[in-house]
């Protein structure tokens, strides 16, 4: 009688940490532990320490992983243009892995995020920035990144629907004539019109216009 041998993808350390970020993403970054990993990839616990030393590695690789998906735009003659694309590729690979920009801070010295903050330095020095100035715009950039994508990450509401419907209930018994610009600004939420790239590209662009006036003055 035959016998029929299941084959099973060898493990590796990309596996762990692909299936670190699926558990990650899933179920929040909370949820991720040694144990839980090694169900998911049909091990046991011990044998993932053959490939990762311990969960400290597992989350310094796993947010590597997504800084990987950020774009260091290459084919950019503009230093506007560049750091524009790199920011929202930033914002957008942040918010689909709602649990990294809590960790990004945890190992500054990771390969990929030193060659990110290489790019976006060597991209402001080579537009004429002075070292004072390119020192204060990164940490601008990279604040407004982060800050912004964590707030938006914080906020209750996930859906516009939603965040309309919400505004409209509010109005209803709202003291508009004793607060008229608050009111105003919660109408602007019913029916915000035509909306360009959103908040982020918007306070982005502020970021880059004025770092250009401060480098021209």
């Amino acid at each position: 009688m035959a016998t029929k041998s299941k084959t099973r993808r060898p493990l590796t350390r990309e596996r762990v940490l692909e299936a670190a970020i699926r558990l990650a993403d899933e179920s929040g970054i909370e949820s991720l532990s040694m144990r839980k990993l090694g169900q998911e990839l049909g091990v046991e616990a011990m044998s993932l320490y053959n490939h990762v030393k311990n969960k400290d590695e597992v989350l310094d690789g796993i947010v590597e992983a997504v800084v990987r998906e950020v774009e260091l735009p290459s084919d950019e003659t503009d230093w506007k243009a560049a750091l524009r694309r790199h920011a929202i590729s930033s914002h957008e690979a942040l918010m689909r892995h709602s649990w990294a920009a809590g960790l990004w801070w945890r190992r500054a010295e990771g390969r990929d995020r030193m060659r990110g903050a290489e790019f976006m330095l060597r991209t402001l020095r080579e537009a004429g920035f002075s070292e004072d100035l390119t020192y204060h715009g990164y940490h601008v950039l990279v604040g407004h990144i982060l800050g912004f994508t964590l707030q938006a990450q914080s906020f209750p509401i996930e859906t516009k629907e939603e965040l309309q419907k919400l505004a409209a209930e509010f109005l209803q018994d709202f003291p508009a004539a004793e607060y008229p610009y608050l009111a105003e600004h919660i109408r602007q939420h019913v029916d915000p019109g035509d909306s360009d790239e959103g908040a982020f590209a918007f306070g982005l662009d502020l970021i880059l216009d004025g770092l250009e006036r401060m480098r021209d003055a």
